[in-house]
């Protein structure tokens, strides 16, 4: 049987999304082994909005504990100006375009919220 793995990109700035699809998703794929792998990319706004939210930003945490995988893409939040907090945080923050182009040559399964 081949890995299954998901990799969920999360764009929105809107605070519903995150807790009510993009949070609850991810925790629930990975706690119930849905995948065997799952990484969760914060993506332009949602990167501004992670850092301005504290319960948000509580939440997001918290997945990581859940041994979600947690990334960030650098040039949007160094467009935001808020490389330093992801940083910070102890978020993954890579120049993200070639690792999701990757992520889809080995067929991972992508979700964008």
């Amino acid at each position: 049987m081949s890995t299954q793995r998901l990799v969920m990109v999360w764009s929105s700035a809107d605070p519903e999304v995150a807790r009510n699809m993009v949070f609850m998703y991810s925790r629930a794929a990975q706690k119930n082994g849905w995948f065997d792998d799952v990484t969760l990319i914060v993506w332009g706004p949602s990167s501004r909005l992670l850092t301005e939210d504290e319960t948000l930003r509580s939440e997001f945490l918290e997945l990581a504990n859940g041994g979600v995988k947690l990334m960030a893409c650098r040039k949007c939040a160094e467009n935001l100006g808020v490389q330093e907090q992801l940083v910070d945080m102890g978020v993954e923050s890579i120049y993200i375009g070639e690792t999701l182009s990757n992520f889809i040559k080995e067929g991972r399964y992508v979700l964008t919220f």
